[in-house]
């Protein structure tokens, strides 16, 4: 079983007077955080208090751009082109990055969001474009991409990927995860189980199928009822099986 792992969050997803999740409680408990950059949530005074609780909670910083659907919070599918797909991610992205720069905190990866995360698992050339562009940007810039061909494809192309596996989330019999409109409270410990299989190699698939996953960073979903108890649970359940919790960029070094 692996003893050094990333546990990533995606947060900063309220919007205004709207408030979604528990992100003061949650981001102390991991390691990475994946902010929304505007266009399925998140907003200006948003972005920079998620920044602020980065800096302050000493964990990486990422931008979490997704498709343009406050309404659907980014979890509806729309077409994109590669080369759209890359400019709406780069667009995002420099919107964080300003704040960040503003409070001297480094973005230190990208990961999409939602529905824009299940079009890189469908079309092989969105998740191309969406990683040279951030290489682009920066070689040390880090893309988080599925474990499995995707992550192994843009790996391949030379491009820093971090392949991400989900505490909170089912499989199918593909390895690919099944998003949830609208997310429900799961049990901590179940949750905290699929980690120590993730770190152990495998999921099982809602199937009961064992899917084989070699994953650098696990994540749970801050907009989830329950999500600051999940991370708790697995926090717990880590320290008893004596595995590191580290930023993203320290597990890829050990990789």
């Amino acid at each position: 079983m692996k003893k050094l792992i990333d546990l990533n969050a995606d947060a900063g997803e309220s919007f205004g007077r709207w408030r979604l999740g528990d992100d003061e409680h949650l981001l102390p408990l991991v390691s990475s955080v994946n902010v929304a950059c505007g266009w399925h949530a998140g907003d200006p005074a948003t972005m920079r208090r998620s920044v602020e609780l980065a800096r302050d909670a000493g964990i990486a910083l990422g931008a979490h751009p997704g498709l343009p659907d406050l309404a659907g919070f980014g979890r509806r599918s729309m077409a994109l082109s590669p080369a759209d797909a890359a400019d709406a991610c780069l667009y995002q992205y420099g919107a964080l990055r300003g704040f960040a720069e503003a409070l001297d905190v480094p973005v230190v990866h990208v990961k999409p969001h939602g529905a824009f995360y299940g079009l890189t698992l469908r079309e092989p050339e969105v998740a191309d474009a969406i990683a040279q562009a951030c290489a682009a940007v920066s070689p040390e810039l880090i893309v988080v991409l599925l474990a499995g061909p995707t992550a192994e494809r843009a790996a391949a192309a030379g491009v820093r990927v971090a392949r991400e596996a989900f505490a909170d989330l089912d499989y199918d019999d593909e390895g690919h995860i099944i998003i949830e409109p609208n997310p429900v409270a799961k049990d901590p410990a179940a949750c905290a189980q699929r980690v120590v299989d993730i770190l152990s190699g495998h999921v099982t698939a809602v199937s009961g199928k064992r899917v084989e996953v070699d994953a650098d960073t696990i994540c749970l979903h801050g907009d989830r009822p329950n999500a600051v108890e999940i991370a708790r649970a697995i926090r717990e359940r880590l320290a008893a099986e004596d595995v590191r919790v580290a930023p993203i960029a320290e597990v890829l070094a050990a990789r």
